[in-house]
């Protein structure tokens, strides 16, 4: 079936922890408002210094040693991302150098938000499926630095989102399941920011609670559906990390418990991109996610977009 294998993980953090109550301390806001209606407690932004970039290799670094991979057996490097530090080069481009992989090593960026990562794996599938890069392993990242789009007066949005990077070193397994389902429902409005006209993040929260609640469980019956699986077949769901009402609801939706979604989010907010790779790491080390085990991953957010793919431990 050509599915992919997870063979490491990695994730980075930036130095500056910020709870709940130090929001409380300059907006009209509290600890427990805010985790009775996001489940988050805490998250990390960038102090000076440190970069998506930095993020990114940091985490990198990790699922490399993690995977017992080198550098130069890298044939593909794909960074999902919608706050690289700079327009050009890509934020990919730039591990590349840091990490010494080989100049005949495939980079690129991709913003789908949200679902980045999850879109990031099936375009690293298909690229080696093709069978045209100059190694057999890709390095699939998700890194952002939401905190440069972040207007801290907004109660609204400021205390939703976190920094972070997590990284997955990936390769072709026939033996894989594999299944893969995306969509897109244009809309510049729900979510938006970081254009001249809106450098800042902006969202409407009850039309994206909506909409992931409406789209998700239709995705992940979609994957399975394609697949030939069911629920009980799959070992793990990891959704994008962005708000535990959202997960129960989810749950409530597909009849299942809510206890079979990993959850993170309390202790590093919404990440976008970097979510899912960040809770893949965490269960790794954890001792949770097991070789030969199935994982469900299911990314949701601006664009509006969605996604959900299959991928063996």
């Amino acid at each position: 079936m050509n599915g992919l294998q997870l063979l490491g993980t990695g994730r980075c953090l930036p130095s500056r922890r910020v709870t709940n109550e130090d929001f409380a301390r300059t907006l009209d806001t509290s600890d427990a408002w805010i985790t009775e209606r996001t489940g988050i407690r805490q998250r990390y932004f960038c102090a000076e210094g440190e970069t998506a970039v930095s993020l990114a290799v940091g985490a990198a670094r990790q699922a490399l040693e993690d995977a017992g991979v080198q550098p130069g057996q890298v044939g593909l490097c794909i960074a999902a991302t919608f706050t690289a530090d700079r327009r050009t080069p890509a934020l990919a481009c730039e591990v590349q150098a840091a990490l010494g992989l080989p100049q005949t090593t495939l980079c690129l960026d991709i913003n789908a938000a949200c679902t980045g990562f999850v879109a990031a794996l099936e375009t690293a599938r298909c690229l080696l499926l093709g069978g045209q890069l100059a190694g057999p392993y890709a390095l699939v990242l998700g890194a952002e630095k939401i905190s440069s789009l972040l207007d801290f007066s907004d109660r609204s949005t400021c205390v939703l989102f976190g920094d972070g990077a997590g990284a997955a070193v990936v390769r072709l397994d026939p033996q894989a399941p594999w299944a893969a389902v995306f969509g897109t429902r244009g809309d510049g409005q729900v979510l938006h920011g970081g254009g001249p006209e809106d450098p800042y993040l902006a969202m409407d929260g009850r039309a994206v609670f909506r909409f992931a609640v409406e789209t998700v469980p239709v995705c992940i019956r979609a994957v399975l559906d394609k697949a030939g699986l069911t629920l009980d077949a799959v070992d793990h769901l990891v959704l994008h990390q962005a708000n535990s009402r959202i997960i129960h609801s989810i749950a409530k939706k597909l009849e299942q418990a809510p206890a079979r979604f990993y959850e993170n989010m309390q202790r590093y907010g919404n990440t976008s991109a970097a979510s899912i790779p960040i809770a893949l790491d965490e269960m790794r080390r954890a001792g949770q996610l097991c070789p030969g085990q199935t994982v469900l991953c299911a990314g949701f957010g601006a664009g509006l977009t969605w996604g959900g793919v299959l991928l063996r431990a």
